[in-house]
């Protein structure tokens, strides 16, 4: 199976109701999103709700990544392959096949969804970024949105198997980071790539909760 937009769009369809009638907190920052061309949504990460909550807002395809073990025969695998995920190694980093996948899209004028920290936090705290997507965002040179999402972990942490519904999720969209705000180009290789993936980092941890609804 290829990419579906009808299962995409009835997934998100789906996905925001859910997340407008029960979970839904203060949204802020959507202006800040371009309606057309390449950008990376670069957000903290403390939950399995981070991904689809981040693109349910987003009146465009948003492309996610999954590990490649969740592709198992079934509904599951075959869902995932149709609402465009892009299938990964644990070790992100060294997944060639990722990676051309992701640049593809890019240049194809992805909206794409990467997370700095690499792995979920377990009480909200911000972990120290992973350089990989400052691998992405050198080699692609996207706009890269930073994001926060509050209360994640709170909703459905690490170690839950079942979401707290009684919990209000937050997100704020950041104002968009051109290559020449987070590629100073004064070092190479990894150096480079964690010193772009530390400055989005920072980037995000300086937004704060919405407190209103601004859209």
């Amino acid at each position: 199976m290829k990419f579906d937009k009808k299962i995409y769009w009835f997934s998100f369809w789906i996905i925001r109701s859910l997340y407008q009638t029960i979970l839904k907190g203060e949204i802020e920052g959507l202006r800040n999103i371009p309606s057309s061309g390449p950008i990376i949504l670069a957000s903290n990460h403390s939950s399995h709700l981070d991904p689809p909550l981040l693109g349910c807002n987003i009146l465009r395809v948003v492309t996610y990544f999954a590990r490649k073990t969740l592709w198992k025969p079934g509904v599951g695998g075959a869902w995932m392959t149709a609402v465009g995920a892009i299938p990964i190694d644990r070790d992100g980093e060294s997944d060639i096949s990722a990676m051309k996948s992701t640049l593809k899209a890019l240049k194809n004028g992805a909206v794409l969804t990467l997370f700095p920290e690499g792995t979920r936090s377990p009480d909200g705290t911000l972990q120290t970024a992973k350089p990989g997507i400052g691998l992405i965002a050198a080699k692609s040179q996207a706009s890269i949105i930073p994001c926060r999402i509050f209360n994640a972990h709170k909703a459905l942490s690490k170690d839950s198997m079942l979401p707290n519904l009684d919990i209000s999720i937050h997100i704020a969209y950041g104002e968009p980071l051109l290559p020449t705000d987070y590629d100073p180009g004064k070092s190479v290789g990894k150096e480079r790539y964690q010193q772009i993936a530390d400055n989005i980092m920072a980037a995000i941890s300086q937004i704060k909760r919405p407190r209103v609804t601004a859209l």
